[in-house]
């Protein structure tokens, strides 16, 4: 068991123990030191000193009492064994691990220690945990920590930050402190892994890394998303500049696109710059991403061309595109189509959900890594995203539909758990055939009026997945996607269609209120009818029409059509030629 897996209170009672231990041993040393010989020699004759005149007639006498008195307590304690200073490596090691505020982890998370810029940090800190390193301090918290990774980002050592410059040979200090964070997570067993997320001195991809990804670490939906977005955007695109130095080309580019306005926010503030933009203009695919999800269309400069009926509308950034005016043509389209539409801003947040969101890019580079024995599964950053989904189905009919949809899924539910009653439907039988896992419920059984509260709830006790998903018809492969996805932007305890109320005899002001936001999606509402939401919330058997009296978060989000890349008349992609 790792020693954040130890229970802190064993910690800390075998540290208490150990300070005891130190204690009795000082204050044996200091009863000793005051009944040495040589100390009450030195007093004796410090006495004398100061008063010269009785003192210097007492002082053979004293010495000759201090003589025999030494002759006797040598004989009695010849044969006392030498005290030694108690001191563990534990000790030490919990002292250190109280000063640096790592102890007691939950465990569902990986750790790594982390020496990245503040962008990487706000991006992956929902789905690992952080031990930060310092030049100053580095040795010491590393010393310190039980981590599974360590992890470096290029954009770390950019110029004005704590390890700026850090692997140039011309800044030997931080360079030489990095490179022995870098040899004691060898000599552990801990992979050290280089986030190549902007381009960095040349010298520090050789400072002996277990692995090296070159891209960022995905678009973290949790700051970028489209969540109570304000329906009226900026009809004038911006550029928004990588950080990187740019291309002559892509300054040409930009410089003959009419219209366009040169913007560079802060990196906290660049979500609300896509939110507020009805298009975006971008050098790299990393950025394309964050303004489809923020719903903004983006031109993307550097891609492979395509016929401009997407949400990503793409150009080649080459002498071809400066003679041809293509540049400026997609501008037009763009600026003519607007803001995504609702269809194309669910298959944007969907297609970087599976394929490019940061809990998804951290296992995959997790993944390629080699982590030590008994350190945590590479897939720990998606383990936010396991569902159960509840059902119960009354005949094989019904099981059957139920079991296609589980099977057609593009993101499959973690566990599935229906009544004891059903496990010998014909459909149950077909999911337990496809390895899928299954629960039962002893208990409950369908009723003509439908599943209530404490029905669900009862299914609930028994998942173990964050999230549950109450099945009542199929809703389509990208059911779970959509769902998940939306809780994953917003941080919300449920995502369900926005209905107008749950009580019987609203008031004329509230029921307009909430007849006015009942088809709004992605927005913060009083009452849906909930396709998801967290365990502990369904197992206390509340009817959602009173969730948000205690405290739930409720987001709406409408059922949509299922209609993939092939039939829906848009095509909203992640990366270019990536249909």
């Amino acid at each position: 068991m790792k020693r954040r897996e130890q229970s802190q209170t064993e910690q800390l009672r075998h540290a208490l123990s150990e300070r005891e231990a130190q204690l009795h041993e000082a204050q044996a040393r200091l009863a000793a030191l005051e009944g040495s010989t040589s100390l009450q020699v030195g007093r004796a004759l410090t006495a004398a000193a100061k008063r010269p005149g009785r003192g210097l007639v007492r002082l053979p006498r004293d010495l000759f009492r201090l003589w025999r008195k030494s002759g006797t307590a040598q004989q009695g304690t010849g044969r006392r064994r030498k005290a030694e200073p108690v001191r563990s490596f534990d000790a030490e090691r919990q002292e250190a691990r109280l000063l640096s505020g790592t102890i007691g982890d939950s465990g569902d998370r990986l750790v790594v220690a982390g020496i990245l810029a503040p962008e990487v940090r706000a991006a992956i800190d929902p789905y690992v945990r952080v031990v930060p390193l310092r030049p100053q301090d580095a040795q010491i918290v590393f010393e310190s920590v039980d981590v599974d990774a360590v992890l470096v980002s290029a954009s770390a050592t950019a110029p004005g930050t704590l390890w700026a410059h850090a692997g140039d040979p011309a800044v030997a200090d931080r360079t030489r402190a990095l490179n022995w964070v870098v040899e004691a997570a060898s000599a552990r067993g801990v992979p050290a892994i280089l986030i190549a997320d902007t381009p960095a001195p040349p010298a520090l991809a050789m400072l002996g890394f277990d692995h090296v990804h070159h891209g960022d670490v995905g678009v973290p939906l949790h700051r970028f998303n489209p969540i109570a977005v304000e329906p009226e955007r900026d009809p004038a695109p911006v550029y928004l500049p990588s950080a990187g130095p740019g291309t002559p080309v892509v300054d040409r580019l930009v410089g003959r696109l009419d219209g366009v306005r040169r913007v560079e926010p802060r990196w906290d503030s660049l979500p609300d710059v896509l939110r507020k933009a009805a298009g975006a203009v971008v050098d790299n695919p990393g950025a394309a991403d964050r303004a489809l999800v923020c719903g903004a269309r983006a031109l993307l400069l550097g891609g492979s061309p395509d016929n401009g009926q997407g949400a990503l509308h793409t150009v080649a950034a080459d002498v071809g595109t400066l003679r041809s005016g293509a540049a400026e043509a997609e501008l037009a389209r763009m600026r003519e189509a607007g803001a995504l539409t609702p269809e194309e801003l669910r298959l944007a947040l969907r297609s970087v959900f599976l394929t490019d969101a940061t809990p998804v890019r951290l296992a995959e580079i997790f993944g390629r890594a080699s982590l030590a024995p008994g350190s945590g599964s590479a897939s720990l950053p998606l383990k936010g995203r396991e569902v159960a989904l509840l059902a119960m189905p009354a005949d094989d009919s019904v099981s059957l539909a139920f079991a296609g949809d589980v099977l057609d899924q593009e993101h499959p539910p973690a566990e599935v758990v229906v009544p004891e009653g059903a496990a010998h439907f014909a459909g149950i039988e077909r999911l337990r055939s496809h390895g899928v896992p299954l629960r039962t419920v002893a208990g409950v059984e369908p009723t003509v009026a439908g599943p209530g509260p404490g029905d669900w709830a009862r299914l609930a006790s028994a998942a173990a997945a964050t999230w549950v998903a109450p099945w009542r018809a199929p809703r389509g492969s990208a059911f779970l996607a959509d769902v998940l996805c939306a809780a994953e932007c917003s941080g919300a305890d449920a995502v369900g269609p926005a209905v107008a109320s749950w009580r019987s005899a609203p008031s004329v002001d509230i029921d307009v209120v909430d007849q006015a936001v009942a088809d709004q999606e992605y927005v913060f509402v009083s009452a849906i009818q909930p396709d998801l939401a967290r365990r502990e919330l369904i197992r206390r058997g509340l009817q959602p029409g009173v969730w948000t009296r205690h405290g739930a978060r409720l987001l709406a989000l409408g059922s949509a059509q299922d209609a993939g890349p092939e039939t829906s008349p848009y095509r909203a992609r992640s990366r270019p030629n990536a249909g």
